[in-house]
């Protein structure tokens, strides 16, 4: 127990006022000084995000779960390649998947708590309260794939990375897509667990009738290879845990660790989970720098992204 003579207080707790004039920016610089437990993690989440989007000689990084996609929060993300605000994208196959249903199609807001052997007897999935028909998913990425890379193996193409297969979705569908805009402001998009998803599952069955077609995951290596040597500093925006998370920060190894982070989690640290890990846990590792600007946000994704967004802009 710290003895009572060596505690030193902050600032003192103030209130949050909010009128119909204010900002969602008025509104967050607020909580710097509301002592409100996790709005603290708001305030510098949003200081470390300013300042990595203005660093100019700072490599920056996305990271997201493949699920964000399926939900309204594609736009935010859309949004921020489409302003230039990341040099890499590290995501999972469902976000691919997602992109291209969603550009071609549309999926339902449902709830929780449906009856989910009812929804699969409408050939409905269920992605937690978003509703994802049969048909705007697996049989439309299909021919939507195998139409993209027939065309690019009649174009002479034998082999693609990841980078590759992301940039080739991007030029074939339109302005709703996040990989269309990642494609156009020339952010890589970098996808290690492609294999776990239908676009993933797509390449392996291109690859049965076009035996020479060639799926280089190593490739995505040299990729970022060539952009982590030569950064100056780096900073990652993670939204989620898993590999998209993990492979961030494993890169971020190779110059010494991130310089800013901020990670967004619902997950819990007590289970020693990648997902439930706060960044601080990354500077043992070497994964993040010992004096990074970071922060460990405690919200769900969907929530606290589109009122940071909005502060940033």
């Amino acid at each position: 127990m710290i003895p009572l003579h060596m505690i030193r207080m902050g600032d003192v707790v103030e209130d949050i006022t909010i009128d119909s004039g204010s900002s969602a920016r008025d509104v967050i610089r607020q909580m710097e000084n509301a002592g409100g437990f996790e709005s603290v993690n708001v305030v510098n989440g949003l200081d470390i995000m300013e300042s990595m989007i203005h660093d100019k000689e700072c490599l920056r990084f996305l990271s997201f779960v493949g699920a964000t996609i399926s939900t309204g929060l594609r736009g935010i993300i859309r949004s921020m390649i489409q302003k230039g605000w990341f040099d890499i994208v590290i995501t999972t196959c469902g976000a691919l998947d997602h992109d291209i249903a969603r550009h071609y199609s549309s999926y339902n807001q449902g709830s929780f708590t449906m009856d989910d052997g009812q929804l699969a007897k409408q050939d409905i999935h269920r992605l937690g309260n978003v509703l994802v028909p049969m048909s705007s998913y697996g049989p439309l990425i299909e021919e939507k794939m195998q139409s993209f890379l027939q065309r690019e193996y009649n174009n002479g193409v034998r082999s693609m990375t990841t980078a590759d297969v992301c940039s080739m979705i991007g030029r074939n569908i339109g302005e709703s897509s996040f990989l269309y805009w990642a494609d156009k402001t020339d952010t890589k998009v970098i996808v290690p667990g492609i294999v776990d998803g239908s676009v993933g599952s797509q390449l392996w069955m291109f690859k049965q009738s076009h035996p020479d077609f060639v799926f280089d995951i190593v490739g995505d290596s040299e990729i970022l290879s060539s952009y982590i040597f030569k950064a100056k500093r780096s900073g990652a925006l993670m939204v989620g845990g898993g590999i998209s998370k993990h492979h961030t920060l494993w890169w971020n190894q190779y110059r010494g660790g991130l310089d800013y982070a901020l990670y967004i989690t619902t997950a819990n640290e007590f289970d020693g989970s990648l997902s439930g890990a706060h960044v601080r846990e990354a500077i043992s590792w070497g994964k993040v720098t010992a004096g990074a600007r970071q922060a460990t946000l405690h919200s769900e994704a969907t929530i606290i992204l589109p009122f940071l967004y909005a502060a940033l802009i």
